[in-house]
C-alpha cells in the first residue's frame, strides 16, 4: 500500500475555517464497523451511541501559543515555531527545538524576539527546518504573552484571531506542550460531559503532545517503510487502573482521537494490559494493525494521504480502505466539514 490509495477528492468548501458556536453541534457521521451500516447525527447524540459503562479516554494536551516573531540582527523577519524542550531548562535559559521560516537562511546567531520584555534569544544549531535555540528566562511565560495560536495550515487565515486561544483548546486542556490540538475532543461541552455522566459513562485521560508532524505529508513509497514523527505522552495511574477494570468487566473503551488510539496502542502489552508511565511513540498504525486497546473511535475528518486516514482505514477493519474512502466520499457529498474545525466520525 501507498500513500496516494488513500487519496480522495475534497473541495475547499468542506474544510472548515472557524468553529462552530457550540461545539457539540458538530455533525456526526456515525459507521458501525460490523453491519456497515451509517448514521447522520449530532455530537450531542454521543450519550445515546455509547453502552452504559463505556470508559471515554480523552488527551489533556494545552496547546501551546507557539508561534513567536522575531528579527535577524539585519533586520530579516523570522518565525519560530516551539517544538519541545530539549533540556528542562532553568530560571536564565531554556534550549527549545524549533522550526524555523524565513525568507533567507536562519543561520547560528543572535535573534531579537517581538516585544519590549522579550528575553534574549540565541540560534545554537540549524538542521533544515529545524533550528536549536536558548531562550533567557521563561519561554513559556514569553510565549503566553507574545506567541500566536500555530493554525493548521488549511486554515486559511491572515494570522489567528483572540478567540483562536479558547477554541483551539479542548475543555480537557490542561497540560501545556502541544503545538496542534487533539481535534476530536474540541466537541466536548460541559453539558455533553454532564449527559455522559448520567449514563454511567466514565472519563479517563491520558496526554499525548501533539507535534507539527502530524501535517507533514507521507511519501508516496511503501506504507511499511514509513516512519512518524515521535510525540511525548503520558499514562495516569488512575488511567490505567480505569483501562484495566474497564476491560475486565467487558465493557468498551472509547477513544476520543487518533491522538488517544496512538497512545493506548504503543503502551499496550501483548495482553492488552496498558501500564501507567511516561514515553515516546513514532507508532504508525497501517491495515492489518491487530488493536489490543480501543474498542470504539470518535474521530474528525482527516487529509487525503494522511497517516491520520490511513489509522482510520486500519480501525475500521476488513476492507477498511475502501469502506472508509467510500465514507469519506459520501461526508463530502453530505456537506460535512472537514479537520480542525470540522464534524465528527464515530466508528463502533
Amino acid at each position: 500500500m501507498r500513500a496516494s490509495d488513500f487519496d480522495f477528492e475534497l473541495p475547499a468548501a468542506n474544510i472548515a475555517q472557524a468553529p462552530l458556536p457550540r461545539r457539540d453541534d458538530a455533525r456526526l457521521y456515525v459507521i458501525d464497523r460490523m453491519s456497515g451500516a451509517v448514521q447522520h447525527r449530532q455530537v450531542r447524540d454521543l450519550p445515546s451511541l455509547l453502552p452504559p459503562g463505556a470508559l471515554v479516554v480523552v488527551n489533556d494536551t494545552r496547546v501551546m501559543p507557539a508561534r513567536l516573531a522575531a528579527t535577524k540582527p539585519t533586520g530579516g523577519a523570522v518565525e519560530l515555531l516551539l517544538v519541545e524542550p530539549l533540556d528542562p531548562g532553568d530560571d536564565h535559559a531554556q534550549r527549545w527545538r524549533c522550526i524555523g521560516g524565513a525568507s533567507k537562511p536562519i543561520r547560528p546567531g543572535p535573534l531579537r524576539l517581538a516585544g519590549d520584555d522579550a528575553p534574549a534569544c540565541e540560534v545554537l544549531a540549524v538542521d533544515g527546518k529545524y533550528v536549536e535555540v536558548r531562550i533567557a528566562g521563561d519561554a513559556y511565560a514569553y510565549a503566553a504573552a507574545h506567541g500566536q495560536v500555530p493554525l493548521p495550515p488549511y486554515i486559511k487565515r491572515p494570522a489567528p484571531d483572540d478567540a483562536d486561544r479558547e477554541a483551539y483548546q479542548t475543555i480537557f486542556a490542561r497540560a501545556l506542550g502541544a503545538v496542534a490540538a487533539p481535534t476530536a475532543g474540541l466537541h466536548f461541552t460541559p453539558e455533553l460531559i454532564a449527559a455522559l455522566e448520567a449514563r454511567d459513562i466514565r472519563r479517563a485521560t491520558v496526554t499525548l503532545h501533539v507535534g507539527p508532524g502530524t501535517f507533514a505529508p507521507l511519501g508516496d513509497g511503501d506504507l511499511a517503510a514509513e516512519t512518524l514523527h515521535a510525540e511525548r505522552y503520558e499514562i495516569p495511574e488512575a488511567t490505567a487502573r480505569a483501562l484495566a477494570a474497564t476491560r475486565a468487566a467487558g465493557r468498551p473503551v472509547v477513544a476520543v482521537g487518533t491522538t488517544v488510539v496512538r497512545t493506548l496502542e504503543a503502551a499496550a502489552q501483548a495482553d492488552g494490559v496498558i501500564r501507567a508511565g511516561q514515553g515516546n511513540t513514532s507508532i504508525f498504525i497501517r491495515p492489518g494493525h491487530a488493536f489490543r486497546a480501543v474498542d470504539i473511535m470518535l474521530t474528525n475528518f482527516h487529509l487525503p494521504r494522511s497517516s491520520l486516514v490511513i489509522l482510520v482505514s486500519a480501525f475500521v477493519g476488513p476492507d477498511g480502505k475502501d469502506r472508509t474512502l467510500a465514507a469519506y466520499r459520501d461526508a463530502v457529498a453530505r456537506g460535512y466539514r472537514f479537520y480542525s474545525y470540522g464534524d465528527a466520525m464515530l466508528i463502533t
